[in-house]
């Protein structure tokens, strides 16, 4: 019992440190969430649904029961009303919590964690106001909208440990999953992961997170490297790293491929961001992805 105990109370101060920022990642997600919001098109559609969406001309191939009457009766043109698509949808998330992810190369750049968390809040934000449900995969017991949703929702991406085995967490049929990470892990690995998604019913959407050190490699002369979360490996010493760095580019560059042709393989759209680009230009992407309108 007294271990139990002990290892409540450390879960616990764990959890209360990762919330801390909380706050702050929600006021920012909001901000960059309000800068897109005034350049995206919105979700709403016509369709099935008892909300009034808009009057337009009638054509030969409307059926006659569509034509609003009272509304063609006050001049000349014949009117169908149409109301608006009310098949709420279901997007899941998911934020990779490896120690890799919570690291920086400068500190006036955010993590690729934090910066995941933001985009991620954002982009739920950006879908509850258009009616979308939304939750953390593996952590959030059913899908929410409105304030609270994105309260809950929010606070479950900015603490989660963002574990692998979440997603093989329950998912509806025809729900969204929005996969954030910085895929480092090799592709045979990630091709495993994705591919048991791949079996189910889902449509995924990866954003895939670079600090830009990791594309740049701006190192020079002696430099000594870890592992992250790994403090007691030695670490790997470069005696002259401006020497490795074409090679390490070009592997860098050959696993960001292998990456992406795993993502084109499954059908499923994946966008790159780099922690020093605006946060809202990902978000856009992610936003028009979400819709079915992302360009590779």
């Amino acid at each position: 019992m007294a271990k139990t105990a002990q290892k409540h109370t450390q879960l616990r101060r764990r959890s209360e440190a990762l919330a801390a920022a909380y706050p702050d990642l929600l006021a920012e997600a909001e901000r960059v969430a309000a800068m897109v919001a005034q350049g995206v098109h919105g979700r709403r559609r016509p369709g099935q649904g008892e909300t009034f969406w808009q009057y337009r001309n009638y054509t030969n191939s409307d059926p006659s029961t569509d034509i609003d009457w009272r509304r063609s009766a006050r001049g000349d043109q014949i009117y169908v009303r149409q109301n608006e698509w009310e098949a709420a949808n279901s997007v899941y998330f998911w934020r990779d919590g490896s120690a890799g992810m919570d690291w920086t190369s400068k500190k006036e750049i955010p993590s690729k964690q934090d910066r995941a968390s933001v985009l991620c809040m954002a982009l739920a934000s950006l879908l509850m106001r258009s009616g979308e449900r939304c939750a953390v995969l593996g952590e959030s017991e059913r899908p929410r909208s409105g304030r609270v949703g994105l309260e809950r929702v929010s606070r479950k991406l900015a603490i989660s440990e963002g574990s692998f085995d979440h997603l093989d967490g329950k998912i509806p049929a025809h729900a969204q999953l929005v996969i954030a990470s910085d895929f480092l892990d090799s592709p045979e690995v990630w091709k495993s992961r994705l591919s048991r998604l791949a079996g189910r019913p889902v449509k995924a959407i990866l954003l895939r997170l670079i600090d830009p050190a990791e594309d740049l490699f701006p190192f020079k002369g002696r430099v000594e490297m870890r592992l992250p979360g790994h403090v007691k490996l030695p670490p790997f010493i470069i005696g002259r790293a401006e020497r490795a760095k074409d090679e390490y580019r070009q592997k860098f560059a050959a696993h960001g491929a292998a990456i992406e042709d795993i993502s084109r393989r499954l059908g499923w759209p994946i966008i790159t961001h780099r922690t020093d680009q605006p946060a809202n230009l990902a978000l856009t992407a992610l936003y028009m992805a979400t819709s079915g309108e992302f360009d590779r």
